[in-house]
């Protein structure tokens, strides 16, 4: 296990976004046993003069150069590394100007951390790029002991494949060490950097847990919605098969179908709310999740079968397992039934969706129940993120 160590986290999350990230998430385990610096994701100059949230108002004084930029968190071996304002560029076409003014960013955010290992005298310390692929120089300038990316999703929409491409492939290429969170993903790296390694993902069971406790109430969102219930939790976006839904839902007029997350409109089809059993109840807190999962009577996975899908492997996954609750996914990414054995249905069609469905509703036992809570348990945050820590610590040895 990787202990008494110095880490700094690039994030592609900042720090108190309103859904957990994998980079925090990484961050607050590995401050367990190690002291953590976690640079949060960046504002530019356009989020400064168009934004006066209380995100902002806690930053705003951390932004310049007479402050060293340090925000406690309330765990003693974590700390937030706010950087000043960078420069927006993200609309320019990749090119010279656009590399450019990246070096001036990277800059920018590299004289901040510098700062920081001066005031405290640090010596060796580690440097993990969590998805942040926008600032791809800023690891082999640290020259840390040990530099490791950690690629956690593919690279889908215009504006991460806009300079991402080029930048994800020199971060891929710099670094001593990739960890993948999919087979798919580790396939595609291993091809670039031989120290590549393969660590799913995983989810807080402790919290979706919550859906079995007695005293947590269905939320107030589903409370009106007859059963059974058919739902989705998260990002409502280009992902999901909506072709496959539209007939699922139109053989299933009978039964309700959910979904619970902020939605991406330009991916919807025009009519797919239509029908009188369709039912989006919007972006739910993450400390609420378990009260819309407790209302589901079956909790689905519905995405496209495609070569961006085959590189998911989705928190949801055990998030849904955790509560106990019957599960159907389309078969988007076939290494996952190695992690979640027979306690998922992935189905291949609109009509093997169906009689999943009715399958998992008619003959749900305790026993299955079961099985599936320990599933999840197996794919814990515990479990990867000490399997990361390992990683982590062999790594540094060889290094």
């Amino acid at each position: 296990m990787l202990t008494n160590n110095v880490v700094f986290i690039l994030g592609i999350a900042k720090f108190d976004g309103a859904f957990e990230s994998t980079s925090y998430t990484v961050a607050k385990y590995l401050a367990q046993q190690n002291q953590v610096y976690y640079i949060d994701y960046p504002y530019t100059w356009k989020d400064y003069f168009s934004r006066r949230d209380e995100a902002f108002k806690r930053r705003e004084n951390l932004f310049w150069s007479s402050s060293n930029g340090i925000l406690d968190t309330s765990l003693p071996n974590l700390k937030i590394v706010i950087v000043p304002p960078l420069l927006s560029i993200n609309f320019l076409p990749e090119g010279m100007a656009y590399r450019w003014l990246l070096r001036i960013n990277e800059n920018i955010i590299l004289k901040r951390v510098r700062k920081l290992i001066k005031k405290l005298n640090i010596g060796d310390y580690i440097f993990i790029n969590s998805f942040n692929f926008h600032y791809p120089g800023l690891g082999e300038k640290l020259s840390p002991s040990l530099y490791v990316y950690h690629c956690v999703d593919p690279l889908i929409v215009q504006h991460d494949v806009k300079h991402g491409l080029i930048s994800e492939r020199q971060i891929v290429e710099a670094c001593d060490l990739v960890v993948c969170t999919s087979k798919q993903l580790y396939r595609e790296k291993i091809a670039i950097n031989k120290n590549t390694y393969f660590i799913p993902n995983a989810a807080d069971i402790s919290h979706s847990g919550k859906a079995r406790l007695p005293e947590v109430e269905v939320h107030t969102a589903l409370r009106n919605i007859p059963g059974p219930i058919i739902g989705y939790f998260g990002n409502i976006e280009r992902r999901i098969d909506y072709e496959l839904l539209t007939k699922v839902i139109s053989l299933l007029p009978d039964y309700n179908f959910v979904f619970a997350g902020p939605v991406e409109e330009q991916w919807i089809p025009s009519d797919f709310r239509t029908p009188s059993n369709v039912h989006f109840i919007g972006r739910v807190p993450y400390n609420e999740m378990p009260a819309v999962l407790k209302g589901f009577d079956v909790a689905m996975i519905p995405f496209k079968k495609d070569e961006v899908s085959n590189t998911i492997f989705p928190l949801k996954l055990f998030e849904y397992l955790g509560t106990g609750k019957p599960v159907v996914a389309t078969d988007f990414n076939i290494d996952l039934q190695e992690f979640t054995k027979d306690t998922i249905t992935y189905a291949n069609s609109p009509l093997a969706f169906v009689n999943s469905i009715n399958e998992a509703l008619k003959n749900d036992t305790e026993s299955a129940k079961a099985k599936r809570i320990a599933i999840a348990a197996e794919n814990s945050w515990k479990k990867r993120l000490d399997e990361l820590s390992e990683i982590l610590d062999s790594s540094r040895h060889k290094s």
